[in-house]
């Protein structure tokens, strides 16, 4: 059997796009690329920022007043490498066309309509990148980054704290008002900002009344380049009102009456919590008869004797102040005509008519009547409340008029008679109603909710970056019930008082900003503000002007395999943004077209290499301020192939077998070949010889049978071939006399010693030390340098085990120190001590910097960059580069000098000439070789016309063909790329169905005069323009072009669901398709029963377009049925959408047949009942078997993931299986938001481990994998993107490593460190424990013991007779007890004593009995102070400095402080 497997590089898919400029731009001279807006999106964890943007021009018909298209391309993060079409869609842009585009005067009101549509094309919110080298030198208006809520309700013992922060570049200063004036916080001691923040500090430790600085405070941020304004903050101190005092006289009912107590709290802010005890301090026991209502009263549906035995009091919980508020008790007296207390009618069937109380229908407690109304705000929680009456008491249910209640959003509460909806929306509008039933009769209460709105965002402004000249837009589109209206404001003043702007133009929610300047950088403010509340933001308009950038390393060097596909990807940054092409060489045309596909964002994929594909890439940004190069490299290798595979063979214990491997590979990468038994990585034993095409095997055993696996891999692909070894079995059985003896790891070796020393080689003799009963294989030669990495150990070399003294090779310029380990079959060793050190002498460089190239980055000048060399290539200090270059037809002489950093720029160039140029390395011992001279070169002119006669063809619904004139070729100035049309879809032929305007393009290379452009959506109307492409850019457009598609067929039917409320139906359920492409004209579905391999008759049924439910009746329990559902058009049938229905739980083993008749059928609109708990049982029956490991240890620890991940809860689990040995470490984690390393997983064995993770990153990102052995031994290891899992090989059997995972590109995003331990390849067989005679004797022994103690036990129980109860008698409190008539308590936790009823636990604590009021919640009793009406309210504040003291001394809980400890 034989298997192969290549992987190949990719590069990363950062989505960046230009667009070109229009003629009109080029003439105005501001600028050849066209107006547009940016979008810096930040790539946090490299440190870099990806400019991205796209502008569309529109034709002008008055120079002067010009408005462009714009929209924003969104950056997205990096995709799967097998992902080949991962590009994140742009935000819809629009064009506002014809007459509306060459307004002179005012222009007519149906203009701002079209303004207004396209005004919500504006993309996401633009925030400048932190990047330091970006961040210093571009200049930003304040934004509030910080701000208290604007309810904001403070303790009044605490210091009143008001937070204010904002950003910008100068750093913004800060000033506030108060109730709409200026705050002076210099005049008041009391009040103070913080340092660089506008966080506001009212310090009352020296005295004061927070109520004195109540109002509404509004913070305002100001740099040169505007002010900001935080929300208006309104400032209130918490309030605790006391209860008022009054004297309640007993409540006297029939037994069997409905009965309300009234809690009436006093209003506090916020509102108090209620809840309702005894005066012992008993919570009052809640059912469905007697409940607490949302209001805080308390309702018995129906009254019994029993509800006597005790009063009832109204508590009040104030939060900020910490307090309880407790209203005098009410006593009840029950009238009742069965006057004896009988217990045994509790549990009589009919208790109330054995008690004599009259059975009655319900009726309403709360709300009265029969209908009622009430209002609630969107996204707030909607709660509506029945509490009824009557004997028995009734049942509460809820029901919505014309619809189910939203099972997702709603809960039942106090025992159903309260119905709460959270985030509640405006369709939980209607009449909802609750229907109280008993046996006597039923009544019902019908609730009608209106949902209001306070404002929300529909598109809230964003902060707005252009480059000087350029158009664009703040859009602040709000929503409310009712409608809310919008007030703009600059820098914080209104926008009619501010000074007139000629680039300015406000049209309702929207500012149009034409042809920007420096002078128009501002912040602007939007309110949108109803009955209900109001929304504040801020957005500033900031012009920018950067030339192009590249944001990715200097000359990449991707290698690739043959036939593979391949990215190529270039990010850049500037403004205006610019355009990206690529070459290939450094000269021809540009790539796109045929096996090149160029995408939005500049990257370029090459769909299958072949050998002429290799060479030097050129992307090149440009923008009217410069232009910006980098380079790739790009190699090709050959395959790895395995030409000669292992055979299978047979062979006799003891003899010797060969398995062949030979492998032909590319001779530039290394080739490493390896092999696996049974998919494990072979051990190579003394046994065993592996060469270079081989592996032999001397004195065959049986356990050597097995499927060996021949694996040849590069860092780029790898090949597999396997074979079978059969072992047979032979008489003779040799013995092994040391098999007997012990064996352990070798000792460590010792007397290092360092010979022949040469300037570039070493002689290192040690002498080995016991192999301690298992022959010594390897020994591993380490060295410590002081100058890069001090302390840190590095393997240089491996020797066998029967050598103790080799030659070493060394660098120049390196301060060696060494130490050696020996290795058998058990481990490793201890590593020695180390050797005494050895400087190597310095040298002059061996190579020069790769990757030189010479790109310009304006019209008149050439960067010249170049991979600056790693320090052990320096060999030697001060390393430095010689810069040589000259024109290249020219044959002048040569320019050079002396760089010590990656780049150099020469000036005063020529438009796009060839240089060559030369990087040669040197350092203090002298100059490196003579470098290779490579070309480099300057740039070209954007296009100058555009393609004329332009015609369009419609093909199909989904194509059509284009034709147009060629353009003469003195306009191009450049090499003509490739023809390009940009098509948006204006609207679709169907009514109200909303389309993406979002701009597409296809691109034509070469001088062609006719091209196709496909995929697009049926039954819609397009728009078309052309440019002319050369290495430059875009040219000016053509005139715009429209056509319609036809009707096609639509797209699946959206969220089919299929359940199973019961065995008799299914329900199904659909939406209409996401792109109908035409009229729909209905819906096919197709349907057949099936039972295992047996299949019914297929069943067809046709629907009508706005048919969108269907019911099925089932023929029989056990058949399941397969469903197919499509829509239609006159086109025809779309794609089908396949579900089935669930399976049931005795699926494993059917006994029906399948149904002989098909089943009938049922069409449901309007009626169908579903349970999704049905199909969540039904789901939940297809649980996937385990199967059982044994032994398992399962650990759970605590990590915390480093760099940009955020704190996580991490599970570590270890798996330990007995055969075979290996151990399985895995970090579990959630995965963050952000980039970032979770769940390594690391499989071991002896000599290796496998190690998978996950991440967030996208293709092409390198990974280093770092671990570190129990000598401190550091290693690292280099991954290429895609290339888990990773094999570490050079492990040592029984050593414990840690290990963690990193970016390559940023050392500080890395995984949780990991600890995993290799298993020893020596084992000793030891007995298990269990199967030992003494072991199971000590477990019958004790298992008898306790038998013994458990009789004993029971009969002294049985023995003990009846045990005296004290009767619990209600004692009420005496005139003595201060506390009598106090209306509030202290629950603070001070001191932890015990009372009488409490219960100690061993360790001396109090146990804690379970209730839902009971006021342990809030903490225990201390001291109340007295107030003028004889209640006192008590701090509960929790303390827990105090020792608990004076545990027992409390024998009876003599007062209601008392009687709360007793709840404990």
């Amino acid at each position: 059997m034989r298997r192969r497997a290549a992987s190949g590089a990719a590069g990363d898919d950062r989505q960046a796009a230009a667009r070109a400029a229009d003629s009109a731009g080029c003439t105005r001279g501001r600028s050849p690329s066209p107006c547009r807006l940016i979008d810096f999106c930040a790539v946090w964890d490299a440190g870099v920022f990806l400019a991205s943007a796209a502008g569309k021009g529109a034709p002008s018909g008055v120079p002067g007043r010009r408005l462009n298209e714009a929209e924003t391309l969104n950056s997205v993060r990096e995709a799967q490498f097998q992902r080949l079409e991962a590009e994140r869609p742009r935000r819809p842009g629009c064009g506002v066309r014809g007459p509306v585009l060459r307004m002179a005067g005012q222009p007519p009101p149906w203009a701002y309509t079209a303004i207004l549509l396209c005004a919500l094309s504006l993309g996401r919110a633009i925030e400048i990148p932190m990047d330091p080298s970006i961040q210093n030198e571009l200049s930003q208006p304040p934004t509030i980054t910080k701000q208290s809520v604007k309810d904001h309700i403070v303790d009044p013992r605490d210091n009143i704290l008001i937070e204010c922060e904002a950003k910008g570049n100068p750093a913004p200063s800060f000033h506030w008002t108060r109730n709409s004036k200026f705050f002076n916080i210099a005049k008041d001691p009391r009040v103070s900002m913080r340092r660089r923040s506008g966080t506001l500090v009212i310090d009352f430790r020296s005295g004061g009344r927070p109520e004195e600085y109540e109002g509404e405070y509004q913070c305002f941020a100001r740099n040169k380049f505007g002010t900001a304004l935080s929300n208006r903050i309104r400032l209130q101190v918490s309030k605790s009102p006391l209860w008022p005092k009054e004297n309640l006289d007993p409540v006297v009912v029939q037994e069997g009456a409905p009965l309300t107590l009234q809690c009436n709290p006093p209003p506090g802010l916020p509102s108090p919590v209620i809840f309702w005890m005894s005066s012992s301090m008993e919570p009052i026991t809640q059912d469905k008869r007697v409940s607490q209502g949302h209001n805080g009263d308390l309702y018995f549906s129906n009254v019994v004797l029993q509800d006597m035995q005790t009063d009832y009091s109204c508590n009040a919980r104030f939060h900020f102040t910490h307090t309880i508020q407790q209203k005098n008790p009410f006593t009840l007296k029950v009238l009742t005509n069965h006057p004896y207390n009988d217990s045994s009618l509790r549990n009589h069937p009919d208790m109330y008519s054995a008690r004599g109380v009259a059975e009655r229908t319900p009726s309403f407690m709360y709300p009265q009547g029969t209908a009622s109304s009430q209002m609630v705000l969107r996204g707030m929680d909607l709660l509506l409340e029945c509490i009824a009456s009557g004997v028995p008491t009734p049942d509460i249910a809820w029901y919505k008029k014309g619809g189910d209640l939203p099972s997702d959003k709603a809960k039942f509460e106090n025992f159903n008679k309260a119905l709460r909806i959270t985030n509640v929306s405006e369709e939980d509008s209607g009449e909802y109603f609750c229907l109280a039933s008993n046996k006597m009769g039923s009544i019902r209460h019908t609730i009608s909710v209106r949902v209001k709105a306070a404002p929300y965002w529909l598109d809230e402004p964003k902060n707005l970056i252009l480059a000087p000249g350029e158009d664009g837009r703040l859009v602040c589109r709000a929503n409310g019930n009712p409608k809310p209206t919008v007030q703009w404001m600059v820098n914080g003043e209104p926008l009619q008082s501010a000074p007139p702007n000629p680039n300015r133009e406000v049209a309702g929610d929207t500012i149009i900003f034409r042809d920007t300047q420096i002078s128009s950088r501002a912040v602007y403010q939007c309110n949108s503000s109803n009955e209900h509340g109001y929304l504040l933001a801020n957005a500033f308009v900031s012009v920018l002007d950067v030339p192009p950038r590249m944001l990715s390393p200097r000359n990449q060097l991707i290698r690739v395999i043959l036939y593979n596909r391949t990215r190529l990807d270039c990010p850049f940054f500037g403004s205006p943004i610019p355009t990206l092409r690529w070459f290939k060489n450094g000269q021809g045309s540009n790539l796109d077209g045929g096996n090149y596909h160029v995408y939005e964002n500049g990257s370029l994929e090459i769909k299958m290499i072949r050998k002429e594909d290799q060479g030097i890439y050129t992307c090149v940004a440009t923008n009217i301020l410069g232009k910006a190069e980098n380079q790739v490299r790009l190699e090709v290798k050959d395959p790895t192939r395995i030409y000669r595979m292992p055979e299978d063979q047979v062979a006799k214990r003891g003899s010797t077998v060969q398995l062949e491997c030979r492998v032909k590979h590319d001779p530039s990468l290394k080739l490493t070949v390896s092999w696996l038994k049974d998919d494990e990585p072979l051990y190579i034993s003394n046994r065993m010889k592996k060469e270079e095409d081989s592996l032999t095997i001397f004195g065959v055993a049986e356990r050597d049978q097995g499927s060996y696996t021949c694996v040849a891999s590069t860092e780029l692909d790898q090949d597999l071939a396997k074979a079978y070894l059969t072992v047979l079995a032979d008489q003779a059985t040799p013995t092994n006399r040391l098999a007997a003896l012990p064996k352990g790891r070798p000792d460590r070796p010792r007397d290092l010693e360092l010979t022949d020393l040469a300037e570039r080689s070493v002689r290192l003799t040690w002498i080995p030390g016991d192999d301690n009963n298992s022959p010594i294989t390897d020994y591993v030669v380490q060295f410590e340098e002081d100058q890069f990495q001090p302390g840190v150990w590095h393997d240089h070399s491996r020797f066998p085990g029967s050598v103790n003294s080799a030659v070493l090779r060394l660098s120049p310029y390196v301060n060696y120190q060494f130490r050696v380990i020996a290795i058998n079959e058990v481990g490793s060793s201890h590593p020695s001590l180390p050797s005494e050190r050895y400087r190597t002498s310095g040298a002059p460089p061996e190579s020069n910097p790769s990757d030189v190239k010479g790109e310009g980055t304006r019209k008149n000048n050439m960067e010249i960059t170049w991979t600056p060399m790693n320090a052990t290539s320096a060999f030697g200090p001060n390393l430095r580069y010689i810069v040589k270059w000259r024109r290249r037809e020219a044959r002048e002489a040569w320019n050079n000098v002396t760089v010590w950093g990656s780049r150099y720029v020469v000036g005063q160039t020529p438009v796009y000439v060839p240089y060559e140029i030369r990087v040669q390395a040197e350092n203090d011992f002298g100059k490196g070789p003579e470098p290779d001279t490579v070309i480099g070169y300057s740039g070209e002119d954007y296009p100058r016309a555009a393609p004329t006669d332009v015609k369009i063809r419609v093909l199909n619904s989904t194509a059509i063909s284009l034709q147009w004139s060629r353009v003469y070729s003195d306009t191009v100035q450049g090499q003509l790329r490739e023809y390009r049309a940009y098509y948006w879809r204006e609207s679709s032929l169907l009514k109200n169905l909303w389309v993406s305007q979002k701009r597409q393009q296809a691109g034509f290379p070469g001088d062609r005069l006719r091209g196709v452009v496909s995929r697009l959506f049926p039954y819609s109307n397009y728009k078309l323009e052309m440019v002319v492409v050369n290495g430059r850019g875009d040219g000016p457009r053509s005139e715009t072009k429209e056509f319609t598609t036809p009707e096609g067929v639509p797209s699946a039917p959206r969220r089919f669901r299929v359940r199973q409320p019961n065995l008799e139906t299914i329900n199904l359920e659909w939406d209409h398709p996401e792109h109908p492409n035409g009229i729909l004209i209905g819906y096919t579905l197709k349907y057949v029963a099936f039972n295992g391999t047996k299949v019914g008759k297929q069943i067809v049924e046709n629907f009508s377009p706005n048919q969108t439910k269907f019911t099925v009746q089932r023929a029989d329990p056990v058949s399941r049925y397969r469903f197919s559902l499509s829509a239609r058009t006159q086109v025809g049938s779309g794609e089908a959408v396949t579900e089935e229905s669930p399976a049931p739980p005795n699926e494993a083993t059917p006994t029906a047949a399948p149904p002989t008749s098909p089943p009938t059928t049922v069409g449901a609109p309007g009626t169908v009942s579903s349970t999704d708990a049905t199909a969540a049982t039904a789901e939940a029956t297809a649980v996937p078997t385990v199967p059982p490991v044994s032994p398992t240890t399962t650990a759970t620890t605590e990590a915390t993931a480093t760099a940009a991940t955020s704190a996580s809860t991490t599970t570590t689990t270890t798996t330990t299986t007995e055969s075979p040995a290996t151990t399985r470490t895995e970090i579990r984690e959630s995965a963050p938001d952000e980039q970032s390393i979770w769940n390594v997983t690391v499989v071991p064995n002896s000599k290796w481990a496998n190690i998978t993770w996950k991440h967030s990153f996208g293709p092409g990102t390198d990974f280093v994998v770092e671990y570190i052995d129990s000598n401190h031994t550091k290693k690292t290891v280099p991954v290429k993107a895609q290339a888990q899992p990773v094999q570490l090989t050079d492990l040592y059997p029984g050593m414990t490593y840690t290990l963690r995972v990193y970016s390559r590109d940023n050392e500080g995003i890395s995984s949780a460190v990991i600890t995993f331990m290799t298993s020893a390849a020596y084992t000793n067989n030891q007995a298990d424990i269990a199967t030992q005679g003494w072991f199971i004797g000590l477990m019958c022994a004790i298992a008898l013991l306790v038998l013994i103690l458990l009789i004993v036990c029971f009969i002294k129980r049985s023995r003990g007779g009846k045990y005296p109860v004290r009767e619990k008698k209600d004692v009420p409190l005496g005139p003595e007890d201060p506390k009598e008539e106090d209306g509030s308590f202290d629950y603070s936790d001070e001191d932890n004593k015990p009372l009488q009823g409490s219960q100690t636990s061993l360790d001396g604590t109090i146990k804690q009995q379970e209730s839902d009021d009971s006021l342990v919640d809030y903490g225990e009793g201390g001291e109340g102070q007295f107030n003028e009406d004889g209640s006192f309210i008590g701090q509960y504040t929790v303390k827990k400095d105090k020792e608990e003291t004076e545990g027992n001394e409390s024998s009876e809980a003599t007062s209601p402080v008392n009687a709360i400890y007793s709840l404990a």
